[in-house]
């Protein structure tokens, strides 16, 4: 098992870095930052003297180095439109990011899972079909429509919850609605499959002979087998919270990192937005990394194969 951890995490470092490697020379190859900071009617002393102050001047390959040597010292450099640290820029957005990503995972978690268990129950009735379609609807839905409409029910027609800000737990309703809905097809089929294949199964039919119905076969001897590769599903779409938190944080004007990624990418902010993919991608590879021990947690032929 600590072999397979081990080999599981020296590919996701590699992941990470390869994304490092490629963002940085994409970003710096797209764009000229010494002439997104010095501005459109800035002359060329002042452009040469912007590139001289940064190290713009100097090869991308060195950049990246020294980048990265910085990284490894906790220095991700300073941020060229705010003018402060990119690190402590993170650190005051990430705890807005954090809370958003878990809610939307526990509205999936409170839509998804139920509506997978009725379907199972029912297979290929009604509420097999309606579960359904309401997995295809969300997964067919965008964030940003889904957003604008939740702002036009609650905040124009029906104005019971706020639409911007993070100030209250209030704040977080709508947009962990609209983050966590885009999960929801997933976990949903995958509970529905994982429950269907569980009710055919010896101890299943061993239960209801010894009495065990409906809700109560569900919970003590149905489910706890069924949900065991949802939860390594879970670990992925909690990764993939923050990187689809760009669009719904702008949407409802929360100040985490997906509203800065948004703002240093339209303010040419190459060091801030460097750092934002390197852990959007770094948080993404460790949770499909957890999920991976997850899944050899669970089941043991998958660290054996």
């Amino acid at each position: 098992m600590l072999k397979y951890i081990l080999l599981r995490a020296l590919l996701a470092l590699a992941v990470a870095f390869t994304v490092s490697l490629a963002a940085f020379f994409l970003l710096n190859a797209a764009t000229d930052p010494a002439h997104a900071i010095a501005g459109e009617d800035a002359t060329q002393e002042v452009v040469a003297t912007i590139r001289a102050r940064y190290g713009l001047d100097q090869p991308m390959p060195v950049r990246y180095a020294h980048w990265l040597s910085g990284v490894l010292q906790g220095d991700f450099g300073e941020s060229y439109y705010w003018h402060k640290p990119v690190a402590e820029l993170v650190a005051e957005r990430a705890p807005v990011t954090i809370i958003l990503a878990l809610s939307a995972l526990t509205v999936t978690i409170l839509i998804a899972i139920p509506l997978g268990a009725l379907a199972a129950l029912n297979p290929n009735s009604w509420i097999d079909r309606a579960a359904l379609g309401v997995a295809v609807s969300a997964q067919a839905v965008p964030n940003f429509w889904l957003g604008l409409i939740m702002i036009i029910l609650f905040g124009v027609m029906m104005p019971i919850l706020p639409v911007s800000g993070d100030d209250s737990w209030r704040h977080f309703i709508l947009p962990a609605f609209v983050l966590g809905a885009s999960s929801v097809p997933a976990v949903m089929r995958l509970t529905r499959t994982g429950l269907i294949e569980v009710m055919g199964a010896d101890y299943i039919r061993t239960a209801r002979s010894k009495g065990f119905r409906g809700g109560a076969l569900l919970r003590r001897h149905a489910l706890r087998n069924a949900l065991l590769p949802v939860i390594s599903v879970l670990a992925v779409q909690l990764g993939q919270k923050f990187g689809g938190s760009v669009i719904t944080e702008s949407i409802f004007a929360i100040n985490g990192l997906g509203r800065l990624a948004l703002e240093s990418i339209l303010g040419a902010d190459i060091p801030t937005v460097q750092m934002l993919i390197f852990v959007f991608a770094i948080v993404f590879v460790a949770m499909n990394l957890l999920a991976d021990i997850l899944n050899a947690a669970l089941d043991p032929r998958i660290r054996i194969g």
